[in-house]
């Protein structure tokens, strides 16, 4: 397969809520351009994109797929998203590999919580967005109404692209109609001739000199050419966000969109530029790379995933150069180069393979055990501080803790959960000291119990599951001195060193969390003796000074101390300023800082005062309400420490019509009542001298 020129290749990312169709349309697609020959349904569990065990078991996506199709000559890359709240880490992973975001929308369901979120993200990361309005054949969905919404909420920039007609079995392309009025009547609402004008109006205004002519000439003045240039830059300047209508069920408006995307959305050469960074010391800039096939090979991992038949695959979107078949490839900072020994371009679960991959294109490296999660490849070591700019992931904050129903598997429970981590960035396994558990994370309820599933199911692992102790932490609230003399004859050499110190707190934002300021004058204790005392604090900071927590926000600043010329040892002082250090924790008000997280919760409008009431009995604190017909969005800060059993009782109160996402807020100091129960059932372990 000869390299793709970039100008005749279409990324394209399907997002949206779960339910919005976009596996169908993606089905759909494919069959409506001859890359498959039957039609798959998510019922029957045939699609191409959910073609997992765990997809097919419970009928929704779970991981990003990769296909492709042709259509007027363009190469068409469609990834297929998940759309529950448990996999959207897995959406926004995709960001990177595309040039438009289309973001599905159940025309009978409306505005839905995952859809803002996914907006709000494509335009932070200036990707062009298009509305997809599926299911338009629901004769009970009021579809001028949900245009209404969606320019409500984003803006007057969401305009109708085609039209669907009264009987809802086809659509009215609105951008190519000539003009004049002979068809407003073809059209379920609107008028193809307004809307053919205020799309042309929104286009024209990106650029004065095409403006004037329209104003002078109207539509016979414009040339085709200059029109789509300013479409593709009204798309990059989020000027326009089209919308249109399909039914991926019956095909209807599908011929269209598939024009839509191969004539109007940007290519590699036409999107915003990708958001590199080029590191180099402290300096950082941006590094836009160029779809050249000429330039030096550049290209981010975006997705692993490890495929019983073919092993490990990264999947890859080229930014720059020719990605090549046995050729060396640099992976991130890695000195050593890793040969590249089969390359493939995925169709679901199909794999077939290809000599190259060029600029612009996705295709993934297959049996690199080296690949991970948002690497970046590339072939010279002056491009070995290129990074992506972060991506706004959310964090696992959902939590199990867990344990071995047998011990015997602990090294395969290990190898296992290594692989689940590397395909899923939204995974993880951590050991925490302070509440001596091991607890999996993940974003949800759903999302653990499929990683829990899998593991049953692949590897014959069983876990004993409970509700994770909550990680506090443990900071200060004011300054306090503390002193601490350590003395110890043994009959032989002693030990001697003594220490006084302060600490203040730090600001809630600093980097690390921890300061050492060595403000000894006079030579009282000797220099080399600093990095000992400093050892002894951090001892402190793992375990913390008042409940066995992590200790966090506190600068330390030692004012005094004495030596001995022959007894003062490196042990000594360690051990002098690890107690002068907890000395002066206990008396600077220390305090227990709780994990507190944004709450999104959208349900039906009936179910919102017992929501609002429930979590005012979990402490959380309602920051906005908003009314969408028949469905509200419920903002609200809660203590992730409440939220343990929320997701049951949210499908209580709404009948499973309700829905939250949770991200992580920032820390507070947790109610008195809370710190003197942790602190009453904190047993610390004797202190080893």
């Amino acid at each position: 397969m000869a390299v793709r020129n970039p100008a005749d290749i279409r990324n394209v990312l399907l997002v949206g809520h779960s339910g919005s169709g976009k596996t169908t349309l993606a089905e759909r697609l494919l069959f409506a351009s001859g890359a498959i020959t039957r039609l798959g349904t998510v019922e029957e569990g045939n699609t191409t994109s959910d073609w997992t065990d765990e997809e097919r078991h419970h009928k929704h996506s779970i991981h990003p797929s990769v296909m492709h199709f042709a259509h007027e000559g363009h190469t068409v890359n469609l990834i297929d998203a998940p759309g529950r709240a448990d996999f959207v880490h897995h959406a926004v992973a995709c960001f990177p590999a595309v040039e438009t975001v289309a973001v599905v929308v159940d025309a009978g369901r409306g505005i839905e919580s995952n859809t803002r979120r996914m907006m709000k993200i494509a335009e932070g990361r200036k990707l062009p967005r298009i509305i997809i309005v599926n299911k338009m054949d629901n004769p009970e969905a009021d579809l001028e109404m949900v245009v209404e919404r969606l320019r409500d909420v984003f803006g007057p920039v969401c305009l109708p692209i085609n039209l669907p007609t009264p009987d809802r079995s086809k659509v009215v392309n609105v951008l190519e109609h000539d003009g004049s009025d002979a068809e407003g009547d073809d059209a379920l609402f609107s008028s193809v001739h307004e809307s053919h004008q205020r799309i042309v109006e929104q286009i024209v205004e990106v650029q004065d000199d095409l403006m004037t002519k329209y104003l002078e000439g109207g539509d016979a003045a414009l040339e085709p050419g200059r029109v789509h240039g300013a479409l593709e830059q009204a798309l990059r300047d989020a000027h326009l966000v089209p919308v249109c209508f399909v039914s991926a069920k019956t095909g209807a408006g599908v011929p269209d969109l598939m024009h839509i995307i191969a004539s109007l959305l940007p290519s590699p050469l036409e999107g915003n530029p990708r958001p590199f960074i080029l590191k180099g010391g402290e300096q950082e800039t941006p590094y836009p790379p160029e779809a050249n096939p000429e330039k030096e090979l550049l290209g981010h991992v975006f997705k692993v995933s490890v495929d019983p038949f073919v092993g490990r695959l990264g999947i890859v979107r080229m930014h720059q150069g020719v990605l090549k078949s046995k050729s060396d490839v640099l992976i991130g900072d890695t000195k050593k180069s890793v040969r590249i020994g089969h390359l493939v371009k995925r169709q679901g679960k199909e794999s077939a393979e290809v000599e190259a991959i060029g600029p612009g294109d996705i295709g993934a490296v297959a049996k690199v055990e080296d690949l991970r999660y948002d690497a970046v490849l590339h072939a010279s070591h002056d491009l070995d501080g290129v990074t992506l700019r972060p991506l706004p992931m959310p964090r696992p904050l959902y939590g199990l803790a867990v344990e071995l129903k047998n011990h015997a598997d602990e090294t395969k429970f290990s190898a296992a959960m290594h692989k689940l981590m590397a395909e899923d960035p939204g995974l993880v396994l951590e050991r925490i000291a302070a509440t001596k558990q091991t607890v999996m994370r993940g974003m949800g309820e759903l999302h653990l119990r499929i990683v829990l599933e899998k593991l049953k199911a692949n590897a014959h692992i069983e876990l004993l599951t409970s509700p994770p102790k909550v990680a506090y932490k443990e900071t200060i609230t004011s300054k306090a001195d503390g002193h601490h003399r350590h003395k110890k004859q043994t009959g032989g050499a002693g030990q001697f060193g003594e220490v006084f110190l302060r600490v203040e707190p730090l600001p809630g934002d600093h980097a690390e969390g921890f300061e050492f300021v060595n403000e000894v004058f006079g030579g009282s204790i000797p220099r080399q003796f600093m990095p000992a005392i400093e050892k002894g604090c951090r001892q402190v900071l793992s375990d913390g000074a008042i409940a066995g927590y992590p200790l966090t926000g506190v600068r330390v600043c030692v004012t005094d101390g004495k030596y001995h010329a022959v007894d003062s040892k490196e042990i000594a002082f360690i051990t002098a300023g690890r107690k002068a250090f907890v000395d002066a924790l206990q008396k600077a008000r220390p305090v227990l800082l709780e994990p507190i997280v944004n709450l999104e919760v959208t349900a039906p409008t009936s179910a919102m005062g017992d929501i609002t009431g429930d979590l005012s009995t979990r402490r959380g604190r309602v920051q906005d309400t908003e009314m969408l017909d028949d469905v509200c969005v419920i903002k609200a800060l809660v203590p992730l420490s409440e939220l343990q059993t929320y997701a049951n009782q949210l499908k209580s109160m709404t009948g499973g019509a309700g829905a939250y996402a949770i991200d992580y807020s920032h820390d507070e100091p947790t109610p008195m009542n809370i710190q003197l129960e942790v602190i009453a059932a904190y047993k610390p372990h004797p202190d080893e001298e």
